[in-house]
């Protein structure tokens, strides 16, 4: 009996706690209701379209993982952006910040007996503990798209063609967005060729990787303390970066043979891409290093051209990760692109498709005797493919054509007792106001 007095109260101190406060959503999260999910479908649904294009197959995995899995790609510095946590089986876990790993793990189970290469992508949810700021919240959707097992550049052309035709898709223009690309192995031989020793490249890829965001005396003042080169050789190095392309590179680095490979094969990636008809995307920029040290080739990162947003997307060749997780050692390339800042991106240029809701049919009653059929009507239209509203309880005949309106109705079919008895219903073209009979052996 106590139990059961219990429960029964239960209910009331709930109904109290409720009305004395209001349960937010967290900082960094969204709600969806239709009008903001109709984008986020647009988005997702336009991914999965270009990924279909380009023959790539769709795969998922679990949105919880070992904490372990993020470590050894990134770090232990990881975890203090993650959503991470021990679970109830003593395990430290983490909500995916990212999509890479767990392919990185699925693979690393059945790659072996599979044909190479591995076309995949996903539109994984994602969770990382950060700041908020424009175009980055602490959840996003986004389009991962990998191929595995080819080490061949076209592959690294193919990767980049999808990130700027997922762009194109949605309505986005080379006036809207640039790809700008670099090598990290042209960058390694260009560094090399001015003095870097091996021992103080990923020293030089950070300084690198900061000349947008730093001072160039800072910068300069890293690579002589911190790289130990010659003032006078720093300089001329940041010169390189200054311009960002490769017509500024200096003679005497142009002539060292790791630099004419790395040049070779990125001129390989270049015409693929101009092939494709999308060089006009494409900068040359050796300022893009992408800070993940596990990139080992080309790598990119997509921009408005505004420079107003943070990047869309970024991506590169990653040839050694499924080796850290224990798969076989597989050359790979790939790239996430997010919702986030896409959306900013598609509203700042007016290319967010207007929401409107929408009906194939609402079906309208004269009176409380003609439900029955209407019913009949309604699920056989729907068994057709259809969608169909009708008002839940009776009401007058004003009321019902003014719910087919806010519904969206393209057509309102109007079943009465006289059209009944004819074996017909009234159909009404909501744009037009056009009326005609239909028999009911005609309906579909």
């Amino acid at each position: 009996m106590t139990h059961l007095v219990e429960l029964s109260s239960a209910p009331a101190r709930f109904g109290a706690n409720m009305a004395t406060s209001a349960f937010k959503k967290l900082p960094g999260f969204r709600d969806f209701p239709p009008e903001d999910l109709a984008l986020r479908s647009h988005i997702v649904e336009t991914w999965r379209r270009v990924s279909r294009r380009y023959g790539l197959l769709e795969y998922d995995g679990p949105p919880l993982e070992s904490l372990d899995l993020y470590v050894e790609k990134s770090g232990d510095e990881i975890v203090g952006q993650l959503y991470s946590f021990t679970d109830k089986g003593d395990r430290e876990v983490a909500l995916r910040p990212e999509m890479t790993p767990s392919l990185a793990r699925i693979l690393g189970d059945r790659s072996r007996g599979m044909s190479k290469p591995i076309r995949w992508f996903a539109t994984p949810q994602l969770f990382r503990y950060e700041r908020q700021q424009r175009g980055r919240l602490r959840e996003h959707f986004q389009w991962n798209v990998d191929i595995v097992g080819e080490e061949h550049v076209a592959a690294d052309a193919e990767i980049l063609a999808v990130a700027i035709d997922g762009l194109r898709e949605l309505g986005l223009t080379a006036d809207h967005f640039r790809a700008r690309v670099s090598d990290r192995r042209l960058l390694s031989a260009v560094l090399t060729a001015f003095g870097v020793q091996d021992d103080s490249l990923d020293v030089a890829f950070g300084v690198i990787d900061k000349l947008e965001r730093v001072p160039r005396e800072a910068s300069l003042e890293a690579l002589v303390k911190d790289v130990d080169l010659e003032m006078s050789r720093a300089d001329a190095l940041l010169g390189i970066f200054d311009g960002g392309g490769l017509e500024d590179l200096p003679q005497d680095v142009m002539k060292s043979s790791e630099v004419s490979t790395a040049l070779d094969r990125f001129q390989v990636y270049l015409e693929a891409l101009e092939a494709m008809g999308l060089r006009e995307y494409v900068e040359i920029d050796l300022c893009i290093v992408r800070g993940l040290a596990y990139y080992t080739g080309i790598v990119f990162e997509l921009f408005d051209t505004g420079r107003d947003l943070r990047a869309i997307c970024g991506g590169g060749r990653y040839d050694r990760l499924l080796e850290f997780v224990g798969g076989e050692p597989l050359p790979a390339v790939g790239f996430g692109m997010g919702d986030v800042v896409l959306g900013e991106l598609l509203a700042d240029r007016g290319l967010v498709p207007e929401y409107a809701r929408s009906l194939d049919y609402f079906i309208v009653t004269v009176s409380s005797k003609e439900r029955t059929e209407a019913l009949r009507i309604a699920h056989m239209l729907r068994e057709n493919g259809r969608s169909v509203a009708y008002a839940l309880k009776d009401q007058t005949l004003g009321k019902q054509l003014k719910a087919a309106a806010r519904e969206g109705a393209s057509q309102v079919l109007i079943v009465g007792p006289d059209e009944l008895a004819r074996g017909c219903i009234t159909a009404r073209d909501m744009e037009s106001g056009s009326e005609r009979e239909i028999p009911l052996s005609e309906l579909k």
